[in-house]
């Protein structure tokens, strides 16, 4: 049991046996904040299927927390997909994180246009309706408070959350932002859409303000001029940069929670440090160790 807030974490399948001590690392050091659940991201065009897999199925069974796993429209049949939900549902991961993808890095990566695969699903409100049909799973789905950067108006992302919704997701979680007036007015934007799922914020911890820059430039994230003054000058100074990080987000946090938000979601990086940190300024404290599932 904890106090505080509810939280999940993100991590991403280890490419090496070196990112894979580091991802357990840094995984029983979050177990004990017992989130409400962790999930694990799919690479672009698939190309990470099974060691999402692995991991995800590895985190459930060996810390007993619920996992998710992320699942995309790219590179693959229908067929396909609905065949590696099924192997989800037959290992015991109940809960999908059902995303649009982006196109393989060998078709370009982020600066290529999707395509729809043929014979696949062609969006992930698509997906969501397969996913309902092969089993009774818990589906997350993206939100953009800042608008996805390929959507045309702000209304036609808000109407994609929508269906998404109406397909028979559960939750949202929002892409990272650091302008909180941003996601408290896309989170009234929805409920006056009649969005009744939780909308819950990603936050981003920033370990390096320069990618953080980048990750926003490409996904259209504003940084507020506070975010900016705070770690100006600090790329050479590691120390006083994490400081620095843990306060910005968890001044962030206290602030949506002030405006009634109880649910986050971070996007870890597979590192450990800042997000408990974080979280121990939230409040949020483990009762007693996660024991691993039976």
């Amino acid at each position: 049991m904890t106090t505080g807030p509810s939280v999940s974490f993100e991590f991403f399948p280890p490419k090496t046996e070196k990112m894979e001590q580091s991802l357990w690392q840094a995984i029983q050091r979050l177990a004990p904040l017992a989130p409400a659940f962790v999930s694990v991201t799919y690479g672009a065009g698939g190309s990470t299927r099974e060691r999402t897999h692995n991991t995800v199925c590895r985190i459930q069974r060996e810390t007993g927390i619920q996992a998710a796993a992320h699942l995309t429209c790219v590179g693959a049949t229908r067929a396909e997909i609905d065949a590696i939900a099924r192997t989800y549902w037959d290992a015991g991961i109940r809960h999908i994180v059902a995303l649009r993808g982006d196109p393989p890095e060998s078709e370009g990566g982020a600066g290529a246009v999707y395509v729809p695969h043929p014979g696949g699903y062609s969006y992930a409100v698509d997906l969501v309706e397969g996913l309902r049909k092969v089993a009774d799973f818990e589906i997350s789905v993206a939100a953009y408070p800042e608008a996805h950067p390929e959507a045309p108006s702000a209304q036609f992302d808000l109407d994609n959350l929508k269906r998404k919704v109406d397909a028979g997701a559960t939750r949202a979680i929002s892409q990272f932002f650091f302008d909180n007036a941003a996601f408290l007015r896309f989170r009234d934007r929805c409920a006056a859409a009649g969005i009744a799922v939780p909308i819950v914020p990603g936050i981003l911890p920033i370990t390096n303000f320069a990618r953080a820059v980048e990750f926003a430039g490409k996904c259209g994230a504003a940084i507020p001029q506070a975010f900016i003054d705070a770690f100006d000058g600090l790329d050479d100074d590691p120390e006083t940069r994490q400081l620095v990080a843990a306060t910005m987000a968890a001044e962030q946090c206290k602030d949506l929670q002030a405006h009634g938000v109880e649910q986050f979601h971070f996007y870890t990086l597979n590192r450990a440090e800042l997000t408990v940190a974080i979280c121990r300024m939230l409040g949020v404290r483990a009762k007693a160790p996660v024991q691993a599932a039976d």
